[in-house]
């Protein structure tokens, strides 16, 4: 095997074992199906494009959160759109449940709504903001959210702080 095969094969495994995270960068910066899926595209090419610099001084998956998001910012810079995280609901619901039922339908509903009003609260951070808190959510430490986003890890701290308070502030006017 050549070693532009042994390249691609290795690249690709790679992605697969990691391909999440393109798939959450594409839905944390994309408000729209087509848009998420054209994001998703440019970020593959350019992993591939950069791979041949991954020098390995982190983990695979470190310089693919990096890549993404840098990707993804260049996006909103070129598309210079309002980006709002893309929530589904269920707009099928049976209504003829039982009353046990019915009670923890509504728990789920206010829960529901809960978890809209964070993503509305998110969707409305600035990019920078939105990739530390997803990094977060995927339990990233603040060392690597700190490599990831290119800034200290005390700033992480300080960052996640003033994010938590601007959402608790956005999420109780709503």
């Amino acid at each position: 095997m050549n070693s532009k095969a042994a390249l691609e094969k290795e690249f690709s495994r790679n992605v697969m074992d990691a391909q999440g995270i393109i798939h959450k960068v594409s839905r944390m910066y994309c408000d729209n199906e087509e848009h998420r899926k054209d994001l998703f595209q440019e970020i593959l090419i350019q992993l591939w494009k950069s791979y041949t610099s991954f020098r390995g001084d982190s983990k695979f998956s470190t310089w693919m959160y990096r890549v993404a998001i840098n990707v993804a910012i260049q996006d909103l810079r070129k598309t210079k759109k309002k980006q709002q995280l893309f929530f589904q609901t269920d707009q099928f619901k049976d209504t003829s449940l039982p009353s046990r039922q019915a009670g923890e339908e509504k728990k789920s509903e206010v829960e529901s709504e809960k978890l809209k009003l964070m993503h509305v609260a998110i969707s409305q951070l600035n990019k920078v903001e939105k990739a530390i808190v997803m990094l977060h959510l995927d339990e990233k430490s603040n060392e690597e959210i700190a490599e990831i986003v290119g800034i200290t890890q005390n700033y992480v701290r300080v960052k996640m702080n003033r994010i938590k308070t601007k959402l608790s502030k956005t999420v109780k006017e709503n």
